[in-house]
């Protein structure tokens, strides 16, 4: 079974090798880091030890922020990664993924991923509403702000790329949810 994250690196190629002279590659690659097995202890065998609470696996998080960064640099954009961009509505620091720069102009990029079904889905509504707030707080700094949903544990993926948030939501800026193939696509084009 292929991976996304072999898919997004063929596809990441074929659109780097499309805007290179033949013959010339500047990219190989990028294997998708393995999975380690996390060794956990949830219930205590002695009534006396504490269980240890299950960790969460971030790498493939990690992993999808790394070869979109790395993308976006093939395609000749400047990409700075945690950058703060204001502050959220509840005070704290908005500290967003990807800040992507390419002819003066830059795009705000939060990316979320989820392989199994869990919360990430639940956060979307106020992702968009903070990225919405850092449009408006930037005062034009940022020409858009795009949410991105990798990994295939979405019940609601089509939802969020159809627009169907939108209807639920009035916002002063709007932000657009899109797969990691559509921004690649839109990158490419010049189109962000």
């Amino acid at each position: 079974m292929r991976s996304w994250f072999s898919d997004l690196s063929e596809m990441t190629l074929r659109l780097i090798s499309s805007l290179l002279p033949l013959g010339f590659l500047l990219l190989s690659p990028v294997q998708a880091q393995e999975k380690k097995p996390v060794v956990e202890k949830s219930i205590a065998s002695d009534p006396r030890e504490k269980a240890v609470p299950p960790t969460r696996n971030t790498t493939t998080g990690k992993t999808f922020e790394e070869e979109l960064r790395k993308s976006l640099l093939a395609l000749g954009y400047k990409v700075a990664e945690q950058v703060q961009v204001g502050t959220r509505p509840n005070g704290s620091k908005h500290m967003i993924d990807l800040v992507a720069t390419k002819g003066g102009h830059s795009y705000l990029i939060s990316l979320k991923w989820q392989q199994t079904s869990g919360t990430a889905e639940q956060k979307v509504p106020y992702e968009v509403i903070c990225l919405s707030e850092a449009l408006k707080q930037s005062r034009g700094a940022h020409r858009a702000a795009y949410l991105v949903l990798g990994g295939e544990g979405w019940s609601l993926k089509e939802f969020y790329l159809a627009g169907g948030l939108r209807r639920h939501l009035s916002l002063d800026q709007q932000v657009e949810i899109l797969s990691p193939e559509t921004l690649l696509l839109r990158a490419r084009e010049g189109k962000l």
